[in-house]
């Protein structure tokens, strides 16, 4: 690959490049876990932690340099060098919708303390922009924490529509033990907490629909139909390792949410599912009923649209972790 020299304003002896995988990869996770070190989470520092140890598998980065268009790592992309050094990333990683449309997230978008404000970011993201639309893409995305308004207003200025605000909520350890005041005997109208009903399903799959648009569906791995009630799910269950508990709330004989509780050996999601306009007390007593259930495990997590059930998830014992601004270009074809 050759090298593609962008002169940075500030100064002339930088350029961006193509990312060599095979000697990048470890220098690229250094510059990452530096840039973002005040707001990883665990996701942010495991993902860190697979790039470092795939830099040092010898056979994997054999297989990586001929993979860079199938693989969930960022084997792909730009950096910048200055100074003998590697100051500036911009990943991109390829995925699939529908296994037709090609898109392309441009992730990983760092430049270091010391070269910042030059215009570095900027040209990384406009040659990432430039290769997604060589290599085909139908539509080109990113996402960016919505406390970051330079950034937006960048993304913006590059021609980036938003198309979603999405906030990561995480249970705290002080939720798990708050002192439970729901009714050991729900008088007439209070919430009713039950085990998912399979009647439920339909208006469930309907929620999750539109809580989790379509639209980022390329990029959530979650397939809906694991939460579906049924023999044969318990079967695939039995034998892939995983573990599902629902629950759902009722109140005045209407079904305001259901929460399900994915266990895999990789990750453990809360996926809530409820009207946009759910009373917001069901949702709460239905979100401390599953914690006091579940008892006390880590890294416990709910990803909602951003504004919706705040007060029900801070009652509950969730605390807001990040909201991420989804921003998406199309490519003419």
């Amino acid at each position: 690959m050759t090298t593609v020299p962008l002169q940075a304003r500030s100064s002339s002896s930088g350029h961006v490049r193509p990312l060599n995988v095979l000697r990048d990869l470890s220098r690229v996770a250094d510059l990452i876990e530096l840039c973002f070190a005040s707001s990883m989470d665990s996701e942010g520092q495991s993902y860190v932690r697979q790039m470092r140890r795939a830099s040092r598998d010898v056979s994997f980065m054999r297989w990586a340099s001929n993979a860079v268009e199938s693989a969930s790592l960022p084997l792909s992309g730009f950096v910048w060098e200055q100074d003998g050094r590697l100051v500036g990333n911009a990943s991109l990683v390829p995925f699939r919708q529908a296994g037709k449309k090609r898109i392309y997230l441009i992730a990983n978008i760092a430049t270091h303390p010391d070269y910042r404000r030059r215009g570095i970011a900027r040209k990384l993201t406009e040659q990432a922009m430039q290769s997604a639309r060589q290599r085909g893409a139908d539509e080109t995305w990113l996402h960016v924490r919505a406390d970051n308004p330079g950034a937006v207003h960048m993304y913006l200025d590059l021609g980036f529509k938003e198309r979603a605000r999405r906030t990561t909520w995480r249970a705290s350890r002080e939720g798990y033990f708050a002192t439970d005041t729901t009714p050991r005997s729900p008088a007439p109208g209070l919430p009713i907490i039950t085990k998912r009903h399979p009647r439920f399903w339909l208006q469930q799959l309907t929620w999750l629909r539109q809580l989790h648009p379509d639209e980022l569906g390329w990029y959530r791995s979650m397939n809906w139909n694991s939460l579906k009630p049924g023999f044969w799910n318990w079967f695939y269950r039995l034998f892939v390792e995983f573990d599902l508990q629902q629950w759902a709330v009722q109140r005045n004989g209407e079904l305001q949410g259901v929460l399900a509780w994915l266990h895999t050996l990789r990750s453990t999601p809360l996926w809530l599912a409820c009207d946009p306009n759910a009373d917001s007390e069901s949702i709460k007593r239905l979100l401390y009923k599953a914690l006091r259930d579940l008892g006390y495990r880590q890294n416990l997590a709910i990803e909602h649209p951003a504004g919706l059930q705040e007060g029900a998830l801070k009652s509950a014992g969730f605390s807001p972790s990040r909201t991420l601004i989804w921003m998406r270009t199309k490519n003419a074809t």
